[in-house]
């Protein structure tokens, strides 16, 4: 393969593919938008998605506005290359775009640590508040391949027998292996016909109903124990969904115990009421919260939902002293917020009757999970109707990250703070001096998504590779002289 080297203003850009006097379509795109007089305004505004894959492209003006309502300054977008600006996608998801899942990863780690240890408008004395990390697993519809491991810590053989047992599809259900942590059979059912394909696609369906009649019963618990003290408490939390290798849900879960106060402020909980006493009214809300399905043609009766056997809940402290520390709950946390169905193998798009066939192939574990929410979806009552709408995502269709309203600060308020702080970083001569109280009022319309030319998504993806390569550094330089020190 020959790699062509190409010198522009950013740095050196490094094509795959092309040979040092290659005449492609490519190169030349890329030598025509280098040579471009306002290459250096394309950059800079090409810089502002952070490296994102499928920016949105706009058209239109933006309007500055005064406190007093005049009209101080109006531009166009025509005013930049190509007669556009961008701006990010801010998907979530780490396999659609890296970029903006980083983004979206840091705030959740930010939104789930203030919560624990205080900032961003969350007082610091949250860091002695009773909280329990726990998560919460889905029943077993099938056996599947896994990894076990024995109390000493050993990996243990995945499903041995002493004999050999088939399934009544003539299947062996024993598996003396230890596996792999990247084997792809992990998660897939021993004997697929013998696994219950519905029953799973149903319980991401309702597993939201489920969380929210736990945390009701987890109130209820509480409020009988702290009546018989004379005290009164609140529970608020920080959620986490994750896809098992298996394609069904499991809830991973801050709960944070605080006192009542009528303003809904954050205030210490009464030392009445300890981690313990949260650990011990979680596991029974756990273990008694269940509910019935709508009957369908396929369960008279309804499914029953229920959590799995599964469950550990640990205290967190922030001395280090306890089982887990706040940091690395919360990075846990933030890690699996821009996670999908990544771990099953099933793709983040909408299906359809056009294209059932292709992302949903009848031969493997996660297509026949999309075919059982398909198939089930065929129903009038829209509880079941929705299996269709929400068939990528296995039927899954809650929120992955959720929090309760006064667990910390929000999203919202994380992203205006970037937004601010980059205004004032930008800040030139024509910038107003009080740029926090101007209202920009931006009249803009959708052009597209996705940069325009591949050559432009090389160049402006590689600056962005290269400004997060220097940003890297210099932290690390920084971190490395607070060492010596």
């Amino acid at each position: 393969m020959t790699v062509s080297t190409v010198t522009l203003n950013p740095g050196t850009v490094t094509v795959p593919g092309l040979g040092a006097n290659a005449e492609t379509p490519l190169m030349r795109d890329l030598i025509q938008r280098a040579a471009r007089d306002d290459y250096d305004q394309w950059l800079s505004d090409a810089m502002t998605t952070g490296g994102c894959t499928h920016p949105v492209r706009l058209q239109g003006e933006i309007a500055h506005v005064a406190p007093t309502g005049e009209l101080l300054d109006v531009r166009q977008t025509t005013d930049h290359p190509d007669g556009i600006l961008y701006t990010s996608c801010g998907n979530r998801r780490e396999a659609v775009c890296p970029a903006c899942s980083q983004i979206y990863r840091r705030d959740a780690y930010h939104l789930i640590r203030s919560g624990l240890a205080g900032g961003k408008g969350v007082p610091n004395t949250v860091s002695q508040h009773p909280a329990v990390f726990a998560t919460l697993t889905a029943p077993s519809y099938g056996l599947v391949h896994t990894r076990r491991t024995a109390k000493s810590g050993k990996q243990i053989p995945c499903r041995p027998r002493r004999n050999r047992e088939y399934c009544r599809h003539g299947r062996e259900i024993s598996c003396a292996r230890i596996h792999r942590e990247d084997e792809r059979c992990l998660g897939r059912p021993l004997c697929p016909d013998c696994y219950d394909y519905a029953g799973a696609v149903i319980w991401n369906a309702h597993a939201p109903e489920l969380w929210r009649r736990t945390m009701i019963a987890l109130r209820r618990v509480l409020d009988r124990r702290a009546k018989q003290l004379g005290v009164k408490v609140v529970v608020r939390y920080a959620k986490v969904a994750e896809f098992q290798a298996r394609g069904l849900v499991h809830f991973h879960a801050l709960i944070r115990l605080d006192g009542h106060d009528p303003d809904n402020a954050i205030i210490p909980p009464p030392l009445e009421i300890t981690a313990d006493d949260l650990t011990d009214a979680l596991q029974q809300a756990i273990h008694n919260t269940w509910f019935a399905t709508l009957d369908h043609p396929r369960k008279p009766g309804g499914w029953d939902i229920t959590w799995g056997d599964q469950l550990d809940v640990r205290h967190v402290q922030l001395s280090g002293d306890g089982e887990i520390t706040d940091g690395h709950v919360a990075s846990y946390l933030a890690k699996y917020a821009t996670k999908s169905t990544e771990a099953v193998g099933a793709v983040s798009r909408r299906i359809t009757e056009n294209n059932l066939d292709i992302y949903a192939p009848p031969h493997t574990h996660f297509g026949r999970l999309i075919r059982a929410a398909w198939t089930l979806g065929d129903h009038p009552h829209e509880d079941f109707k929705a299996l269709r709408r929400w068939a990528h995502m296995l039927g899954f269709r809650g929120h992955f990250t959720t929090k309760s309203r006064r667990y910390s600060t929000t999203f919202k308020v994380l992203r205006a703070a970037r937004q601010t702080w980059r205004r004032r970083q930008h800040r030139t001569a024509e910038t107003l001096d009080d740029a926090d109280t101007t209202l920009i009022v931006g009249l803009l319309s959708y052009a597209g998504t996705g940069w325009r030319t591949q050559a432009d998504a090389l160049l402006a993806l590689t600056a962005a590779a290269k400004a997060r390569e220097y940003a890297q550094t210099a932290r690390e330089e920084i971190d490395e002289n607070h060492e010596k020190r």
